[in-house]
């Protein structure tokens, strides 16, 4: 049985490295895409709340005109009892009664007044309303259009990259594998707790790739060795020498 081929601290720096270029260019497809899908979901919020609104307005306006109709049937009914108390006077038998139809047309007039008292304040607010309508309307129709061009360049970015993203996304998997679970955790914490996501880098003018500070001359010598797994004292990236990081970069 043919010996399984022992990975060496070399095998683990190319995979790490290989890893790391794998992932960034799935973080730099995802910069491109942005705050994209945050844009579009506070944008369908916003539409949605609009129109919400839109539809409370017209329900408020809708019951302040059905408030004006009902009014205007008060004053017919009123009008009408009027005229007929009018007539019961040419009829009644003494004073009293005639003292107490005059009390009903007077309640009656009142109602009246009062009733297009009550339309004019209804028209005014149905006014009011129809004027903070047009505006949610107008704005409406804004963050539609904000919405749709949005969209649309969402959709337009995710068609572009979506093939390359997944295909990445699998090289990432599959380099994965490849790392032993210790080192994949440490690399995973660190390139989380980086911005830039960057967690493997190389040597850069002596000095880390990535938090640039100076790497000692003895340090240098150990990383080129590739004898092991070796990280900034500094920011805590693992480190790789220029050539290996070159080598690695030409098959990625």
């Amino acid at each position: 049985m043919a010996k399984a081929k022992e990975i060496t601290a070399e095998d683990k720096l190319k995979a790490l490295y290989s890893l790391q270029l794998v992932d960034s260019k799935i973080d730099k497809i995802r910069i491109v895409r942005g705050e994209l899908p945050l844009e579009v979901q506070d944008l369908e919020d916003e539409v949605a709340g609009l129109n919400k609104r839109i539809q409370k307005i017209n329900e408020e306006i809708e019951e302040l005109d059905q408030a004006v109709s009902d009014k205007k049937n008060l004053i017919v009914d009123a009008e009408s009892s009027i005229e007929k108390y009018k007539e019961q006077q040419n009829n009644v038998r003494n004073n009293r009664e005639y003292d107490s139809l005059s009390k009903e047309i007077e309640f009656q007039t009142l109602e009246i007044e009062l009733a297009n008292k009550r339309i004019k304040e209804s028209k005014a607010k149905v006014d009011a309303k129809k004027e903070v309508l047009l505006e949610n309307q107008e704005k409406l129709d804004a963050r539609t259009g904000d919405l749709e061009l949005k969209q649309n360049e969402l959709e337009s970015i995710i068609a572009e990259t979506e093939k390359e993203e997944k295909a990445l996304e699998a090289d990432s998997v599959k380099a994965e594998k490849i790392i032993d679970e210790r080192l994949l955790i440490a690399y995973k914490r660190v390139r989380n707790s980086m911005r830039n996501g960057l967690a493997v880098v190389s040597v850069e003018r002596e000095s880390c790739g990535g938090c640039f500070n100076s790497i000692p001359p003895q340090r240098q010598l150990e990383i080129r060795l590739r004898k092991k797994v070796l990280v900034c004292e500094h920011c805590g990236r693992i480190l790789v020498d220029p050539e290996l990081a070159e080598s690695v970069a030409e098959k990625v």
